[in-house]
């Protein structure tokens, strides 16, 4: 009886190891990858080709890079196809450094190889975490090339000619990328943008932007933008081309949207909406400053714009038309400081000018639908032929 206990005591014991080894074992193979157990950082030579076989290798891993300076002359890139894909963690004081002969689309391209269009199959959701990308005034810092559902979060960028490119995603020209707590500083040269945004339906939010000359430019349509804040700062040389957000895409949203010290606050073209944004000029440079510049009709909505202007300067709220069908909402400014170019007023809600040009319309699309409504029954009674 008392073998027979000891044996059952062993048996348990044994059950218990192995299921507590089977725990640890299972903890270790989903604990991230230690690039630094492949790749020194700090060396100060070239690891391009290290760090992209890492990559390569390692399908499907959370890739963890420890604190220092990984130097790269061409373009570290991940791939879009699910199965093969990798998440890229980058400590706090990681820098994944240009090199002075530097060439390729980005620093970091996510999806820059293999691409993909998939979401159903695990893998779809990789990611840029944390981390600094210093471009050294040559490179672009991170690309979004392929795929969907990826991330930039966390991360800083220095010295970028361009902070950001998202181009044409997977999904018909949808990349459906998600940017968050980014901060991008250019060369402060007047061919540097923070964010060139190609491919459509993505996400930006909580981005501060500085030292460019475009801080955020949208060619696409569907993108929400919220709390992002581009400031204007270095050479005044080139100043009266600067502009805070170009947006020439459609069905945009831009929320809380801060243009700082930009020559032109905010250049539109089609159907774009603004909401709670501001704009202000604060230094002594510069001598003409414009709120809004319209490329073709003004169709855009602006709601809530709150507007802060300097005494000394030619002060332009609305430049480049007098048609269109956008508003302008509940404007915040001291419209005293705005030049002789009073053309917005036909655009403001509340002006009797506006409320005539909507009445107007109104009554032309009554007569036009009335027209082709005779047309169709004189079409349906034989009288006419279509």
């Amino acid at each position: 009886m008392k073998n027979h206990l000891t044996k059952k005591f062993i048996s348990v014991v044994l059950c218990v190891c192995l299921s507590l080894s089977c725990c640890v074992f299972s903890f270790a193979a989903q604990t991230p990858l230690n690039v630094g157990d492949f790749v020194a950082p700090d060396s100060g030579v070239d690891v391009s080709s290290e760090l992209q076989r890492v990559i390569d290798e390692n399908p499907n891993r959370t890739l963890f890079f420890p604190d220092g300076e990984y130097l790269v002359s061409a373009p570290l890139y991940t791939p879009a196809n699910p199965k093969k894909s990798v998440d890229l963690q980058l400590s706090n004081y990681t820098i994944i450094k240009a090199t002075d002969d530097f060439s390729g689309e980005a620093v970091i391209a996510l999806g820059g190889k293999d691409p993909f269009n998939d979401i159903k199959t695990p893998g779809s959701n990789y990611s840029l975490t944390g981390g600094i990308i210093d471009c050294s005034g040559i490179a672009v810092g991170a690309a979004i090339l392929s795929g969907r559902e990826t991330k930039i979060q966390n991360t800083s960028i220095k010295n970028a000619v361009t902070g950001i490119y998202i181009g044409n995603g997977a999904n018909n020209g949808s990349s459906d990328s998600d940017i968050r707590d980014v901060n991008i500083t250019g060369t402060e040269k007047s061919n540097s943008v923070g964010v060139l945004v190609e491919g459509h339906d993505n996400t930006f939010t909580n981005m501060r932007i500085g030292g460019v000359h475009t801080g955020f430019h949208i060619k696409s349509g569907g993108n929400s933008l919220y709390n992002i804040h581009p400031l204007f700062y270095g050479s005044f040389s080139e100043f009266d081309t600067s502009i805070g957000f170009y947006v020439e895409g459609s069905n945009n949203t831009l929320t809380y949207c801060y243009s700082d010290q930009f020559c032109t606050a905010y250049r539109v073209k089609n159907k774009n909406t603004f909401d709670n944004c501001f704009c202000m000029w604060w230094t002594n440079e510069g001598e003409k400053c414009t709120v809004i510049q319209s490329d073709g009709k003004f169709d855009s909505v602006f709601t809530n714009l709150s507007v802060s202007l300097r005494h000394d300067t030619d002060n332009t709220m609305l430049k480049g038309t007098v048609v269109g069908k956008g508003t302008i909402q509940n404007l915040m400014a001291d419209e005293s400081r705005f030049n002789l170019n009073r053309s917005y007023k036909i655009f403001m809600s509340n002006s009797p000018i506006h409320f005539i040009k909507t009445l107007f319309t109104k009554f032309i699309n009554i007569f036009k639908n009335l027209y082709y409504l005779i047309v169709y029954d004189l079409i349906k009674a034989g009288i006419v032929s279509a």
